[in-house]
Order: C-alpha cells, then structure tokens, then sequence
C-alpha cells in the first residue's frame, strides 16, 4: 500500500460518490436557482406565524449521532397518573422555510433524500437549512409539529394528539454516550447533568421506549440486528470498517419514531385526508424463510405469518447471539424492499409486514427524507382546516418517484461502501474468510464474509448456494472504481 501521505482515499470516494449520483439522476450538487433562493431566506421563519403553543420550557433534547447537525427531531415524557407515559416528538418545521413549488423544494423533490456515504454526505437541503435555520439546534427557540402520545405500562397507546408549537432543544445528546449511561457502562453525560429534571425525564423516555417495542412485539414485529459498518479514516486514508451496534439510546428514537409515524398516520386517516404510507409488503421469498428456519429446527406455517417469524428470530437471538446479524441480513433480503403508497380516505391501509402495523408513514425526517415533507404540508393542512396540497394522482406519482430516487441512492451508497471495502482489501488478494450467502438469484450469488463484515460477488463455486447457507471463500479480485469485490467458493 502506497504511504500515507500519498494516499487520497476519501477523495477517491468521493469522486465515485458523485459519479454514481449522477448515473443514478441524482443531483451532487445544488443549482445557481437554490443558492439564490437561499440567500434571500433570512432567519428561522415568520415570527407573527409562530405556533401559539410554547412548549420550549419542557426539557427536550435530541439524540443523535455525535457528528450530526442535522437534528429532525426532540423529545420528553413524563409520567402521569395511573403509571401512563405522556411521550412527546417534536419534529422540525422544514415546510416553514421550504416551500412547495420553491427551486428548495424541486431539488430536495428530484433527490428525495439525502446519499450519506461515509466519505462525504449529499444532503437533501442545504446545510445552511438542514444544519441550522430547519435544524431543531441545541438552545435555539424552532417551530415544530409535536406528536403527543399517552401509554400505558404495556406500551399500548391510550390517546394522542398532533399539533404545532414553540420548542427548544435543550441538549444535544449523542447515542453512544447516553447507551453507556442507560446500560451502566458509563458516566451521565454532562449535558444531561446540566439540565434540571433530564436525568429522571430519559430514564422515563427508555421505559417507555421499551413498553412501545413489547407491545409491537407481541403483535407480531419483527426485530433484527444487521451489521452496518462505516469507513473510518486517519486524515485521507482508509484504515478500518467500524461496525454500528444498536444501543438503548438509539432504541429509544427508533421506538419513538415508529410510534409517532402510526400516530400521525391514524390523525390523516381520522381527518379524510390522504396519506404517503411506508410498506414492506408480505415476504417476497417466504418458501426459503420456511426454508432456513427449518434448517435451524424452526417451524414455519406455509404462508407468511409476521408472529411466528418474530418468534423464530428472537428465539434465534438467544441461542446464537454472533451469527444472528447474518440471518437478519438473510431474512431482510427474502422479505423485499420497501416501497412508498398512496392512502385514500376510505380504502383499507396496507398493511407494513415487518413493524407489524397498518398505520404508518414517514413523518419525522423532514431535513433528510422528502416523504416526510409532503407529511408535514399534508398534516399542517389538516390542522389548519385546509384542502390537502396533493390530490391522490399527484401522491401516486410522487410515491412512486420516492421509491425510486430512495433505490438510486441506496445504490449509490452501497457502491461506495463496497468501493471503500475494496481500498481495504486490495492488499489481501487471496486470502481466505468465513462467509455467508446473503443473496442468490439469476444476477448473481452474493456473500458476506464477516471480518471485516464486507459483501462481494461469488464468481466460482456458487452453484446450490442459496441465502443463509455458511460457506469458505477466497478473495480473488478487487475493483475499487467498480465497487467489486469477488470470492471463489473453497473447501
């Protein structure tokens, strides 16, 4: 490998991050007609059209990660009577400052999302509104759409509201920190310390965060643990792929989030409005689901049955905690991707197989995902009394074009991690790893090995692989450019 100072691997990364964009008809770049259009934006937003609720005394903060600016949404609980949680999510007024029709919003239409690529991140809006003017930022008074939802010890919800109000965030907490408080393995935060009332408000927040899981659980949810991995780099070059574990304060957010995506969905739906519904339809390969589970002497019913699955993988997680990611990963790839839907008032909602609800949207990214702005104007309408700013035709195609441009820049974002593999392992041709089939169709059989957790193509050997199955690879051949990296199958 060529020295360190030599080397320029985040840039390498980065020119292949804008190219793919590019192919995919992703825009890297914001156009002379948005810059301009942000310039004029002055401040946070109309002050004479502040929500007329002031909730900013309430000890909200974020979680988030450590580096993030881009802060989407806070929260608080308190405890009420008869041992009930009331849990609140603010959610960050993005439609305050990009308005529909606006060159902000044909962009942040045309990408629907943010490319986040771990050598550089593609935001949806600019940062100058993403990281600040719509960014929910530590001591700043912001506009906001509050979720509130009343549960109960079970984690079942009792009532819940949806309005708009003044909010402040009063500390940006980060994920890891507060897992180590919450699991005991390390000191209160300091910024949790500084707030009166937050140290007893989160350990609230944490207990219901768990009743919300249990009671989706018993429902039939499914729960997996993939391995996600980012490149981490000295200065320009790539020295490693640090894997992401799931902690208790992430839960906290993920369990928040899904509760108040149904809530939100549910006040739509009350008020004869419709909707952009997130989907994950019944299992597209629920034969070899059956498949897999019976090879572990796991029994499945024949059609697809989100409660028995759910049994299946927590009775998995227990008996074999170190290769649970990888059947998670396999399960993830025979139930399907997800895809955006279009609600209307009166039909029957499609049902999400894996969260086991069938009331949910995406409500609560409204900096980086742009089904969670067309929410936001569609949820402010229903407050406000007025016509919904889509009818039924246009969502239709916008969820469809959201699910599209969502594909695109996992691709993109894919490609890049395995381009960054691919720099790792250039210097290990021919070595050999323990691996996993992660996917087996006519393009191709694809495994994981799992140190370092990196997928490539299986060019030799794959014959009866299927996904799931554990095998022993050889690396063959890299293609940093091309993001390849390829095994053969070896005894």
């Amino acid at each position: 490998m060529a020295k360190a100072d030599s080397v320029q691997h985040r840039a390498t990364l980065q020119r292949i991050a804008r190219r793919v964009m590019l192919e995919r008809g992703l825009l890297p770049d914001f156009s002379p007609e948005v810059l301009q259009e942000l310039s004029r934006i002055r401040g946070p937003g109309d002050k004479a059209a502040a929500p007329a609720r002031d909730m900013r005394d309430l000890p909200w903060a974020s979680i988030d990660n450590d580096d993030s600016l881009n802060l989407d949404q806070i929260t608080v609980a308190e405890e009420t009577q008869r041992g009930m949680v009331r849990a609140l999510v603010a959610v960050a007024d993005v439609d305050a400052l990009v308005k529909n029709g606006s060159a902000l919003d044909d962009h942040a239409r045309h990408n629907t999302t943010s490319v986040y690529t771990g050598a550089r991140t593609f935001p949806m809006l600019p940062e100058r509104l993403s990281t600040d003017l719509t960014s929910l930022r530590f001591g700043k008074d912001r506009p906001a759409i509050v979720i509130e939802m009343v549960v109960d010890g079970e984690g079942s919800l009792r009532s819940s509201d949806v309005y708009g109000a003044m909010v402040r965030n009063h500390a940006k907490l980060a994920y890891n920190s507060v897992a180590a408080w919450l699991e005991g393995q390390g000191p209160i935060p300091g910024a949790i310390a500084r707030v009166k009332g937050l140290e007893a408000n989160l350990l609230v927040q944490d207990r219901a965060a768990r009743a919300f899981k249990e009671f989706r659980h018993d429902c039939g949810a499914l729960d997996f643990e993939t391995i996600q991995s980012r490149p981490v780099f000295a200065g320009e070059q790539i020295l490693d792929l640090e894997r992401e574990s799931r902690n208790r304060a992430k839960e906290i957010i993920e369990n928040f989030m899904i509760a108040a995506n149904g809530v939100v969905a549910r006040f739509l739906e009350a008020r004869k409005y419709p909707s952009l519904r997130r989907v994950v339809r019944e299992p597209k390969r629920w034969g070899r689901i059956v498949s897999l589970a019976s090879d572990l002497g796991y029994h499945l019913p024949e059609e697809p049955d989100s409660r028995a699955l759910s049994g299946f993988l927590a009775k998995q997680r227990a008996a074999d905690p170190v290769t649970f990611p990888d059947l998670s990963l396999s399960v993830i790839k025979l139930l399907g991707a997800g895809e955006y839907v279009v609600e209307i008032p009166g039909q029957e909602p499609p049902g999400h197989f894996g969260l086991a609800v069938r009331d949910y949207t995406h409500s609560t990214a409204p900096n980086r995902r742009f089904p969670d702005i067309i929410t936001q104007r569609i949820l402010k309408a229903a407050l406000a009394g007025l016509p919904a700013p889509y009818n039924p035709d246009g969502l239709t195609g916008l969820a469809r074009h959201c699910t599209e441009k969502e594909d695109d820049a996992d691709k993109v974002e894919r490609l890049v991690r395995k381009s960054a593999a691919a720099l790792l392992l250039a210097p290990r041709i021919g070595e050999r790893f323990e691996a996993i089939v992660t996917g087996a169709a006519d393009k191709g059989t694809w495994v994981r090995i799992l140190q370092p957790p990196v997928e490539g193509r299986l060019l030799h050997g794959f014959e009866g692989a299927d996904v799931g199955q554990r095998l022993r690879v050889k690396l063959i051949h890299t293609d940093v450019e091309r993001g390849y990296i390829d095994f053969k199958r070896v005894l």
